[in-house]
């Protein structure tokens, strides 16, 4: 099945649950482009899709200024991966299509 779509993921943090909507859109050549949003903003993505592996990074400024490398593996309309925020380490991801 297709990564292509919109998603509800939800991140756990020391923070607290944290919530965003990720747009999908594979380009046919081993990449994707996309958006996502949540509490912190809006911003364009860009990433790879390695068989059901999406992976792709991006940056946060609140609470504090982060770079984020995030991975998840689809599963029909469900997902689940990690998000690897510098010192906090990788925090867990899951989603499920919008």
């Amino acid at each position: 099945m297709s990564a292509a779509g919109t998603w509800d993921i939800r991140i756990k943090t020391p923070i607290g649950d944290q919530a965003a909507q990720i747009t999908v859109v594979p380009d046919g050549m081993g990449g994707f482009s996309g958006n996502v949003s949540g509490d912190p903003g809006s911003m364009p993505i860009h990433g790879k899709i390695d068989g059901n592996r999406l992976s792709w990074d991006m940056k946060t400024t609140k609470p504090m200024p982060l770079d984020l490398n995030c991975h998840a593996d689809v599963e029909g309309d469900t997902m689940s991966g990690g998000v690897k925020a510098g010192f906090f380490g990788t925090m867990p991801l899951t989603g499920t299509r919008a």
